[in-house]
């Protein structure tokens, strides 16, 4: 099957009007089941309230609220009169709320008044935005007037949670998402009949790309949570008996990791996973996700860039060895940076001609900021971030190289490293390590461990248990911030 030029609008009428899937379950929330005509009745009611309020073709739209129904209708409903969603991270506070509405230029913003102890009611009012509809009430009646939309619209903006004050918007277009969604499903093999358990916030390409709307092009099933939480996550998984999944290395080890987990019933059989070989191996055989697929990308590249093909051999999938996309280039540059170019690549940072020119080379390949390898047969081996890789007397250290080191002890759930200050050597290690539930070990011992598993200058000098991520900075997608875990660790060092 080869890619057809559509538009989100296009693949939700063909799933309503087919008779195979109109009828098929599209959406599972706590409080939710939609079939796929349902949910496109609450798209074109979306549609047809924001035409209400004056929005058109073209105009901005901002979402602040966590994973559920209102969140998928109201971007399928801006999509169909070709408005551009822009996501708003639930984490987020007043100024960066503020930030996101200003630089994308948003026309309307849809709140709900309180999630995660955050007051959005009150820091909207703070902001004092003209157009900011509560979507906990009932939205404005309209009637929906179709719209002229096509695939190289734009469809949403992305704000990127970098290493920079404040976030980037990439711009996406209906294409770009739509065709990255395809391509991934493709690699992963994801069939109709699939329930697709989503671990990824909406506002997070993983998320919007890779649930929501890699579910609306393959017409199967998503089952989404308001907010990752293992002990609800695994509890959805068995009851919902879903077959998929996907998430980054600290969503596969906190669900492993919890206390529940061993008597979890669990019908997974793929999904796809950002990971290093020793939490892809723990994924295969804990898990028992046997058709697990590796991948690496960015949120301006919409955001899959390699994806193992399901039926690849298991121990490449498990080296995380995956290949692009067909029409999408890769190479390595001098110093180790993955650069891409092709069809997934966004069209720029919104309002920021001098940060889309730098997130460019002179000839028009995007920089990922990340560090991989290329075999001779074009596969792609992700070593670590650019910014992350710090030097100890010299010698260049990823932190992923050490993190394997200390996941392959089999009391360590997780484990994130970061080079902090030292007055010989410049930089040397720091790891915080959490423990798997029922396991105890000492600092020392796992200092032992690396000791006799990796080079000296790899070898952390301070190590911390720790019982979680959460206070010490880790995004609501799952990721660990490495800039607030050094900021932690000076503290906590003394440095």
């Amino acid at each position: 099957m080869s890619w057809q030029l559509k538009t989100l609008g296009n693949f939700l009428f063909d799933q309503a009007h087919s008779v195979s899937s109109g009828s098929r379950e599209a959406l599972v929330t706590p409080s939710t089941r939609l079939t796929y005509a349902e949910l496109t009745a609450r798209a074109k009611s979306a549609a047809a309230a924001m035409q209400a309020l004056g929005i058109a073709k073209g105009d901005h739209v901002a979402i602040l609220m966590p994973n559920g129904e209102q969140w998928l209708s109201l971007f399928y409903g801006a999509a169909l009169i070709g408005a551009v969603t822009v996501p708003v991270n639930t984490r987020f506070k007043t100024a960066e709320i503020e930030f996101c509405l200003k630089n994308s230029g948003a026309k309307a913003l849809f709140y709900v008044e309180r999630f995660l102890h955050n007051d959005y009611a009150s820091m909207i009012k703070e902001i004092g935005f003209e157009l900011a509809v509560n979507a906990s009430q009932d939205l404005p009646q309209g009637s929906f007037q179709e719209v002229q939309v096509d695939p190289d619209d734009l469809l949403l903006i992305q704000f990127t949670s970098g290493s920079t004050a404040y976030p980037k918007g990439v711009m996406l277009t209906h294409d770009n998402m739509l065709r990255n969604a395809w391509a991934a499903g493709t690699r992963m093999g994801v069939l109709a009949e699939d329930r697709y358990f989503n671990c990824r916030p909406f506002f997070h390409v993983g998320g919007s790309t890779l649930s929501a709307l890699m579910s609306l092009v393959f017409g199967c099933c998503l089952v989404t949570l308001p907010t990752f939480e293992a002990k609800a996550a695994l509890a959805m998984l068995e009851r919902e008996r879903c077959t998929l999944i996907s998430g980054n290395d600290t969503i596969f080890q906190m669900l492993m990791g919890h206390e529940d987990f061993s008597k979890t019933k669990l019908s997974l059989r793929g999904g796809w996973a950002a990971a290093g070989p020793q939490t892809m191996r723990a994924i295969i055989d804990k898990l028992g996700i046997k058709a697990v697929c590796a991948a690496y990308g960015l949120s301006e590249a919409s955001p899959n860039v390699v994806m193992s093909d399901w039926r690849d051999a298991e121990e490449l999938r498990v080296q995380g060895l995956a290949k692009p996309h067909l029409g999408i280039d890769l190479r390595i540059s001098p110093e180790g940076e993955i650069q891409v170019r092709g069809w997934s690549i966004m069209r720029g940072y919104c309002n920021d001609p001098a940060a889309t020119a730098k997130a460019f080379t002179e000839d028009g390949w995007l920089r990922t900021g990340d560090l991989g390898e290329l075999t001779t047969d074009g596969r792609l081996r992700m070593v670590g971030r650019l910014k992350d890789l710090f030097r100890v007397g010299g010698e260049n250290v990823a932190p992923a190289e050490v993190e394997e080191v200390l996941l392959a002890h089999p009391a360590v759930a997780t484990a994130q490293v970061v080079g902090v200050p030292d007055a010989r050597l410049g930089e040397v290690p720091c790891a915080f390590v959490s423990l798997k539930n029922g396991f105890a070990v000492q600092e020392k011992e796992l200092l032992a461990w690396c000791q006799a598993r990796c080079a000296n200058f790899r070898v952390p000098r301070y190590l911390q248990i720790v019982e979680d991520f959460e206070a010490i900075g880790m995004t609501a997608s799952g990721k660990v911030q490495k800039h607030k875990l050094k900021a932690h660790a000076m503290q906590e060092f003394k440095l």
